[in-house]
């Protein structure tokens, strides 16, 4: 039978300085889980404010482990000097207050830091959110150490079970997040249940019902910074729905032709501008060069077969679905929330005839047969974060294989095509597989130095670049791009050597940093 006492201890009476080692297991692997799902929702706090980007990810994480870091130092140090069940109930409430902390924070800090640069700002939200709630729980261990331990014969073998539980709480943490929490409570909501959790595991832990004046401090503490993040609108997230990639918003606006639209924004990003009682109506100057695409290839077969690589608010899914009526319209997007919104208030529940797939493309292409589809549309890309997965070289081959052989590949994306690396390599990739490869500049020339849309088309066949000219000219695109002749593409791809995106090696995100930083 094995004791439940400390390792090489007597017992001891309740409130005594030692806490059982199965009970020590259950609050550091508490704690760790805490510590990361904290981590994990940090990400959706901050995306509303500074957007879902490597740099967020990189403080988030940094700011994280910074925390852990200076808690385990200071907890071993206050552990060797007064260590006890009623301080580690303190620190656990500690724990309590600085996590329902973030919500009111996570509304006032952002106009705080919002006049420094870009990085900077970034790190510094992300520090006053969550150094602190991550400090106070990484507490927890070195204290639980101490008051399990009393005879250093077998210090190796405790401590090692100790931190061994609380990796295996973390691991419990980040699966519970990615996996549950998030899409059933949605992230704030989280956040409240972990602190009132571990409020109570606090009094518990710590015994504070026999110290009645600090669980009474206790209780007003928490009691007023629950009056101060209700009085912050702190659950007033404005998302209609949180899933686990997006704050999903839909609003109604007029432009300025006083043209009612319905608005959807993923995050901090407007995605599209609709009317879903007009499937016709397309905003971007963009859209409409895909829809000069899908013209173009309707010309030769009215029964083509279309598949868009990421749904958004559905308008061009919506007007192939009605424009081309012989057509079959199918989209592959990861999201099943925002494929609900677009049901639900952009108009896609009177558009039944088009397909969507709720999947990763590179999970759903393989699946698909060889030579069955005629236009692929590649609009995954959200603005500056791209998925780089969805640019390599193996990705392109997928595409390569599912297209017909006199197919057109057509891919939106965005970068500042005077520097343009990311542009660039984007291309030189795509010329590793097909044959020929077009940019359509949406509205200025590949001379820009400023961010904008550019349209990439890519096929085995040649690709009648004056056809298209002529084309676009006549349906009116309100669109000052053309599509670059051959010769001044390869002249602009010339001038800087491209790097081959492959799914070991593409550095995306730092081809684009430039426009991250200047968006500042």
């Amino acid at each position: 039978m094995i004791d439940n006492a400390p390792v090489g201890a007597s017992p001891e009476p309740a409130g005594a300085r030692r806490i059982g080692r199965y009970e020590a297991y259950v609050v550091v692997f508490a704690a760790s889980a805490i510590t990361l799902i904290i981590e994990i929702v940090a990400a959706r706090i901050l995306a509303p404010h500074i957007g879902v980007s490597v740099y967020t990810w990189t403080s988030v994480i940094g700011v994280i482990l910074a925390g852990i870091s200076l808690g385990n130092w200071l907890g071993g140090m206050l552990a060797d000097r007064a260590a006890s069940r009623a301080l580690l109930g303190l620190i656990l409430l500690a724990g309590a207050a600085a996590t329902l902390l973030i919500l009111p924070l996570a509304q006032l800090a952002p106009d705080w830091v919002s006049q420094a640069p870009l990085l900077l700002r970034i790190v510094l939200l992300t520090g006053l959110l969550f150094l602190a709630p991550a400090l106070v729980l990484g507490m927890v261990s070195p204290m639980v150490v101490k008051l399990t331990l009393s005879d250093i014969s077998v210090t190796g073998n405790v401590v090692g079970r100790i931190y061994a539980v609380s990796t295996a709480g973390a691991i419990v943490g980040v699966f519970l997040t990615g996996f549950v929490l998030i899409q059933a409570l949605g992230s704030r909501e989280t956040l409240l249940a972990l602190a009132v959790f571990t409020a109570m595991m606090a009094i518990g832990t710590g015994r504070l019902w026999q110290i009645p004046g600090k669980l009474i401090a206790g209780i007003l503490l928490l009691g007023a910074l629950g009056v101060f993040t209700w009085s912050q609108q702190s659950f007033a997230s404005g998302c209609i729905a949180e899933s686990n990639y997006y704050c999903i918003k839909v609003w109604d606006r007029e432009l300025e032709d006083d043209d009612p639209v319905r608005v959807l924004a993923l995050d901090r990003l407007v995605h599209s501008y609709s009317r879903p009682d007009d499937p016709t109506y397309l905003h971007y100057s963009y859209q409409r060069v895909f829809a000069a695409v899908a013209e173009i290839v309707a010309e030769e077969n009215p029964e083509f077969s279309s598949l868009f690589v990421g749904g958004g608010g559905y308008e061009l899914p919506r007007f192939f679905d009605a424009v081309h009526p012989q057509s079959s319209v199918e989209v592959i997007e990861i999201d099943p929330q925002v494929t609900a919104t677009a049901r639900t208030y952009l108009g896609l529940d009177r558009a039944p005839d088009v397909v969507t797939i709720n999947e990763d493309a590179r999970m759903a292409l393989p699946r698909r047969r060889a030579d069955s589809v005629d236009l692929v549309i590649g609009d995954a890309f959200n603005d500056l974060s791209v998925p780089y997965h969805l640019t390599t070289l193996e990705f392109n081959q997928e595409i390569q294989r599912v297209l017909a052989p006199d197919g057109i590949y057509a891919v939106n994306i965005v970068d500042a095509p005077g520097p343009g690396m990311f542009l660039r390599s984007f291309v030189h990739t795509l010329q590793q597989t097909f044959n020929d490869v077009a940019v359509m500049p949406v509205t200025f020339g590949l001379d820009f130095q400023d961010r904008m849309s550019i349209l990439v088309l890519a096929s085995d066949e040649t690709i009648d670049r004056a056809g298209l000219n002529s084309f676009f000219r006549s349906v009116r695109l309100r669109s000052e791009g053309r599509v670059v002749s051959e010769r001044d593409l390869a002249d602009w791809m010339a001038q800087r050597e491209p790097v081959l995106l492959s799914d070991n090696h593409a550095p995306v995100d730092n081809f684009l940093a430039p426009l991250f930083l200047k968006r500042a």
